[in-house]
Protein backbone atom coordinates (compact mmCIF):
# COMPACT_ATOMS: atom_id res chain seq x y z
CA UNK A 1 0.00 0.00 0.00
CA UNK A 2 0.69 3.46 -0.84
CA UNK A 3 1.81 6.31 1.68
CA UNK A 4 -0.44 8.41 -0.01
CA UNK A 5 -3.19 5.48 0.60
CA UNK A 6 -2.09 5.11 4.26
CA UNK A 7 -2.19 8.91 4.93
CA UNK A 8 -5.85 8.42 3.42
CA UNK A 9 -6.85 5.79 6.01
CA UNK A 10 -5.27 7.59 8.91
CA UNK A 11 -7.38 10.69 8.48
CA UNK A 12 -10.10 8.68 7.76
CA UNK A 13 -9.96 7.03 11.01
CA UNK A 14 -9.21 10.56 12.78
CA UNK A 15 -12.86 11.61 11.26
CA UNK A 16 -14.30 9.40 12.71
CA UNK A 17 -13.19 9.74 15.85
CA UNK A 18 -14.17 12.80 15.78
CA UNK A 19 -17.33 12.51 14.58
CA UNK A 20 -18.73 9.20 15.66
CA UNK A 21 -16.80 9.06 18.98
CA UNK A 22 -16.75 12.99 20.40
CA UNK A 23 -15.16 13.92 22.52
CA UNK A 24 -11.94 12.78 20.11
CA UNK A 25 -8.96 13.91 22.27
CA UNK A 26 -5.52 12.87 21.47
CA UNK A 27 -2.16 11.96 23.39
CA UNK A 28 1.34 12.88 22.54
CA UNK A 29 4.59 12.51 23.58
CA UNK A 30 5.94 15.10 20.92
CA UNK A 31 7.42 11.53 19.58
CA UNK A 32 8.08 10.96 15.52
CA UNK A 33 4.45 9.35 15.55
CA UNK A 34 2.50 11.72 17.29
CA UNK A 35 4.62 14.66 15.30
CA UNK A 36 2.56 12.90 12.30
CA UNK A 37 -0.24 12.48 13.85
CA UNK A 38 -0.15 16.42 15.21
CA UNK A 39 -0.08 17.52 11.82
CA UNK A 40 -2.61 15.14 10.57
CA UNK A 41 -4.92 16.89 12.42
CA UNK A 42 -3.44 20.06 12.44
CA UNK A 43 -4.37 20.03 8.63
CA UNK A 44 -7.32 18.06 8.07
CA UNK A 45 -9.68 18.71 11.28
CA UNK A 46 -7.83 21.17 14.05
CA UNK A 47 -10.80 22.17 15.62
CA UNK A 48 -12.48 19.06 16.30
CA UNK A 49 -9.30 17.11 17.98
CA UNK A 50 -8.98 18.25 21.94
CA UNK A 51 -4.78 17.76 21.99
CA UNK A 52 -2.81 17.07 25.30
CA UNK A 53 0.33 15.68 26.91
CA UNK A 54 1.25 14.54 29.98
CA UNK A 55 4.73 16.09 31.50
CA UNK A 56 5.85 13.62 34.08
CA UNK A 57 8.61 15.98 35.50
CA UNK A 58 11.66 13.76 34.05
CA UNK A 59 11.60 14.80 29.95
CA UNK A 60 14.74 15.09 28.29
CA UNK A 61 15.08 19.24 27.39
CA UNK A 62 14.82 17.77 23.96
CA UNK A 63 11.18 17.00 24.21
CA UNK A 64 10.84 20.51 25.61
CA UNK A 65 12.09 22.30 22.34
CA UNK A 66 9.82 19.95 20.39
CA UNK A 67 6.93 20.68 22.44
CA UNK A 68 7.36 24.72 22.08
CA UNK A 69 7.80 24.30 18.59
CA UNK A 70 4.68 22.41 18.41
CA UNK A 71 3.16 25.17 19.51
CA UNK A 72 4.16 27.63 17.82
CA UNK A 73 4.03 26.08 14.68
CA UNK A 74 0.60 25.07 14.74
CA UNK A 75 -1.12 27.38 17.03
CA UNK A 76 -3.45 24.38 18.34
CA UNK A 77 -3.69 24.51 22.19
CA UNK A 78 -1.97 21.64 24.33
CA UNK A 79 -3.22 21.14 27.76
CA UNK A 80 -0.43 20.02 29.69
CA UNK A 81 -1.34 17.26 32.55
CA UNK A 82 1.07 17.11 35.77
CA UNK A 83 1.51 14.24 38.26
CA UNK A 84 -0.88 14.99 41.61
CA UNK A 85 1.79 16.31 44.21
CA UNK A 86 0.67 14.40 46.61
CA UNK A 87 0.65 10.90 44.96
CA UNK A 88 4.20 11.63 43.64
CA UNK A 89 5.40 13.10 46.96
CA UNK A 90 4.19 9.86 48.80
CA UNK A 91 5.73 7.83 46.16
CA UNK A 92 9.53 9.43 46.22
CA UNK A 93 8.92 9.57 50.18
CA UNK A 94 8.51 5.95 50.47
CA UNK A 95 11.05 4.50 47.24
CA UNK A 96 13.01 7.12 46.47
CA UNK A 97 13.84 8.79 43.24
CA UNK A 98 15.17 6.01 41.57
CA UNK A 99 13.25 2.99 42.36
CA UNK A 100 12.11 1.95 39.40
CA UNK A 101 15.46 0.82 38.25
CA UNK A 102 14.44 -1.64 41.46
CA UNK A 103 12.03 -3.95 39.96
CA UNK A 104 9.22 -3.95 37.80
CA UNK A 105 6.61 -3.08 40.35
CA UNK A 106 8.32 -0.15 41.50
CA UNK A 107 9.17 0.97 37.95
CA UNK A 108 5.27 0.49 36.86
CA UNK A 109 4.18 2.38 40.31
CA UNK A 110 6.04 5.37 39.45
CA UNK A 111 4.60 5.16 35.74
CA UNK A 112 1.61 4.68 37.39
CA UNK A 113 1.77 7.93 39.54
CA UNK A 114 3.45 9.62 36.49
CA UNK A 115 1.59 8.67 33.80
CA UNK A 116 -1.42 6.81 34.50
CA UNK A 117 -3.65 8.47 36.63
CA UNK A 118 -2.47 12.19 34.81
CA UNK A 119 -3.94 10.34 31.71
CA UNK A 120 -7.12 9.44 33.49
CA UNK A 121 -7.74 12.94 34.33
CA UNK A 122 -6.90 14.06 30.74
CA UNK A 123 -9.54 11.53 29.47
CA UNK A 124 -12.52 11.81 31.68
CA UNK A 125 -15.37 12.50 29.31
CA UNK A 126 -14.16 11.71 26.47
CA UNK A 127 -15.51 9.61 23.55
CA UNK A 128 -12.36 8.54 21.87
CA UNK A 129 -8.50 8.39 22.70
CA UNK A 130 -6.14 8.75 19.58
CA UNK A 131 -2.67 7.80 19.72
CA UNK A 132 0.39 6.79 17.52
CA UNK A 133 0.84 3.39 17.99
CA UNK A 134 2.29 1.14 15.41
CA UNK A 135 2.28 -2.58 15.10
CA UNK A 136 5.60 -2.65 14.42
CA UNK A 137 6.56 -0.94 17.62
CA UNK A 138 6.94 -3.80 20.06
CA UNK A 139 5.72 -7.58 20.80
CA UNK A 140 3.45 -5.76 23.03
CA UNK A 141 1.56 -4.18 19.93
CA UNK A 142 1.50 -6.70 17.49
CA UNK A 143 -2.39 -7.55 17.99
CA UNK A 144 -3.59 -3.65 17.97
CA UNK A 145 -6.99 -3.02 15.74
CA UNK A 146 -7.23 0.53 13.75
CA UNK A 147 -9.73 0.81 16.34
CA UNK A 148 -11.72 -0.65 19.37
CA UNK A 149 -13.03 -0.24 22.61
CA UNK A 150 -10.57 0.33 25.49
CA UNK A 151 -12.03 -1.13 28.68
CA UNK A 152 -9.55 0.58 31.31
CA UNK A 153 -10.77 4.39 30.00
CA UNK A 154 -14.21 3.32 28.80
CA UNK A 155 -13.65 4.64 25.54
CA UNK A 156 -12.19 3.85 22.24
CA UNK A 157 -9.11 4.07 21.63
CA UNK A 158 -7.97 4.41 17.48
CA UNK A 159 -4.55 3.79 16.16
CA UNK A 160 -4.09 5.90 13.25
CA UNK A 161 -0.62 5.19 12.40
CA UNK A 162 -0.82 1.71 12.91
CA UNK A 163 0.38 0.07 9.66
CA UNK A 164 3.08 2.52 8.73
CA UNK A 165 6.77 1.85 8.64
CA UNK A 166 9.48 3.92 10.35
CA UNK A 167 10.68 4.70 6.86
CA UNK A 168 7.06 6.12 6.20
CA UNK A 169 6.80 8.19 9.08
CA UNK A 170 9.93 9.77 8.41
CA UNK A 171 9.16 10.26 5.27
CA UNK A 172 6.32 12.09 6.26
CA UNK A 173 7.75 14.37 8.54
CA UNK A 174 10.53 15.23 6.28
CA UNK A 175 8.22 15.72 3.16
CA UNK A 176 6.19 17.85 5.09
CA UNK A 177 8.89 19.42 7.40
CA UNK A 178 7.55 18.23 10.55
CA UNK A 179 9.36 19.51 13.61
CA UNK A 180 10.83 16.85 15.35
CA UNK A 181 12.75 15.81 18.66
CA UNK A 182 16.37 16.03 18.08
CA UNK A 183 16.73 12.82 20.22
CA UNK A 184 15.56 11.15 17.09
CA UNK A 185 19.03 12.11 15.52
CA UNK A 186 21.01 10.69 17.91
CA UNK A 187 19.67 7.24 18.10
CA UNK A 188 16.49 7.38 20.18
CA UNK A 189 13.54 5.72 18.34
CA UNK A 190 11.57 5.92 21.35
CA UNK A 191 11.73 8.55 24.03
CA UNK A 192 10.15 9.17 27.24
CA UNK A 193 11.43 10.25 30.65
CA UNK A 194 14.74 10.74 30.44
CA UNK A 195 15.96 8.03 33.36
CA UNK A 196 14.25 5.41 31.52
CA UNK A 197 15.54 5.91 27.97
CA UNK A 198 18.78 5.54 26.24
CA UNK A 199 19.97 5.36 22.65
CA UNK A 200 20.21 2.19 20.87
CA UNK A 201 22.42 0.30 18.45
CA UNK A 202 21.32 -0.83 14.97
CA UNK A 203 21.05 -4.56 15.48
CA UNK A 204 18.30 -3.46 18.74
CA UNK A 205 14.34 -3.17 18.30
CA UNK A 206 12.75 0.22 18.07
CA UNK A 207 11.77 -0.03 21.74
CA UNK A 208 14.93 -1.48 23.21
CA UNK A 209 16.11 1.99 24.45
CA UNK A 210 13.21 2.34 26.77
CA UNK A 211 13.02 0.66 30.37
CA UNK A 212 16.27 -1.56 28.57
CA UNK A 213 16.85 -3.53 31.95
CA UNK A 214 13.34 -5.14 31.52
CA UNK A 215 12.26 -8.24 28.81
CA UNK A 216 9.94 -6.92 25.94
CA UNK A 217 6.79 -8.61 27.09
CA UNK A 218 7.04 -5.94 30.53
CA UNK A 219 8.05 -2.95 28.45
CA UNK A 220 4.45 -1.32 28.58
CA UNK A 221 3.63 1.79 31.06
CA UNK A 222 0.47 1.30 31.72
CA UNK A 223 -0.77 3.68 29.38
CA UNK A 224 -1.69 1.31 26.70
CA UNK A 225 -2.72 -1.58 29.30
CA UNK A 226 -4.87 -3.86 26.59
CA UNK A 227 -1.78 -4.17 24.45
CA UNK A 228 0.48 -5.85 26.43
Amino acid sequence: MSLQKKIQESVALLNQAAHEFAPARFSTSFGAEDQVVMDLIARHLPALVRVFTLDTGRLHQETYDVMNLTITRYRIPIQVYFPRHDLLEEHLNSHGPNAFYESIALRKACCNVRKVEPLRRALEGAGSWITGLRREQAVTRENLAGHAWEESFRLEKFNPLLEWSQQEIWEYLLVHNVPYNTLHNQNFPSIGCAPCTRAISSNEEIRAGRWWWESPETKECGLHARSA
